[in-house]
């Protein structure tokens, strides 16, 4: 499995989500809803049997380049908005997250990162696939809660109850902020195993701890001030964009080209 058999896997995966979303929103008070769970399940179940395939090809974990990143953004992003689906029935939530993984899936189809198959020393610690994991995973649940920021604004502009949504973006952000949180401990132990120090403010730590500062300052929010929910909402929406400088923006800043992060 390579990034050459990527294309059909991709089409394959777009096609059962997106047939699934329109059979979610058709059959939603039919018996037969169960039908659109099988395209569904099928996305999310076609993209990890390519990424495992990916992971045996190279015999490394596919964790080093950004596209690699990207592919298992879209499996876990996927994931979650399963879960929320079918918890709490949110149809714009499944929506929202398995079109942000067809994203994420097509901008590796026009630019795929292809590597050798060997990783540099500094990566072949057991600390590598946990860090990169927890992080993937944290990035997706916040993803998540700055879409329910965005729609808490706009249903705050037209006047309409947000104690539902905004209770949502909290159990999102504490999430997110937890498996932030095991990334940075993650990477502090790799830091000292692979280069002798838990920390060195380098650039991607640097915004790495900026990321988990911002969300934070949400959580230490809602807790000092929870009538203010419109500035937590706008807290919560724009702390996303630090997380994208974080993830992809920090490797086209001329400070980050001396980093240890930029592989």
């Amino acid at each position: 499995m390579t990034w050459y058999n990527y294309s059909l896997y991709v089409y394959c995966v777009s096609g059962s989500w997106i047939i699934g979303m329109i059979l979610v929103y058709l059959l939603r008070k039919k018996r037969i809803k169960w039908l659109a769970d099988i395209f569904l399940v099928a996305g999310v179940v076609i993209i990890s049997v390519f990424t495992v395939g990916l992971w045996m090809e190279l015999e490394r974990p596919p964790f080093r380049t950004l596209a690699e990143t990207r592919l298992w953004y879209g499996i876990f992003i996927s994931v979650i908005g399963l879960v929320i689906y079918y918890r709490w029935r949110l149809f714009w939530m499944l929506a929202y997250t398995l079109l942000m993984a067809i994203l994420f899936l097509f901008i590796n189809y026009f630019n795929p990162d292809t590597f050798d198959k060997t990783l540099m020393p500094a990566l072949q610690s057991p600390w590598f696939i946990p860090h990169v994991v927890v992080y993937i995973i944290g990035y997706a649940f916040l993803a998540v809660s700055s879409l329910i920021g965005l729609i808490g604004i706009y249903k705050m502009r037209k006047n309409k109850n947000t104690d539902d949504t905004i209770a949502l973006a909290d159990n999102i952000v504490y999430l997110g902020f937890a498996f932030l949180t095991f990334g940075l401990l993650f990477g502090a132990l790799w830091a000292k195993e692979a280069w002798g120090h838990y920390w060195t403010w380098d650039p991607k730590e640097t915004w790495a701890f900026l990321t988990w500062m911002v969300y934070l300052i949400y959580i230490h929010f809602r807790v000092s001030k929870k009538k203010n929910v419109k500035s937590s909402l706008w807290i919560l929406s724009l702390a996303f964009i630090i997380l994208l400088i974080c993830w992809f923006g920090v490797n086209y800043l001329p400070s980050a080209q001396t980093s240890v992060h930029v592989y």
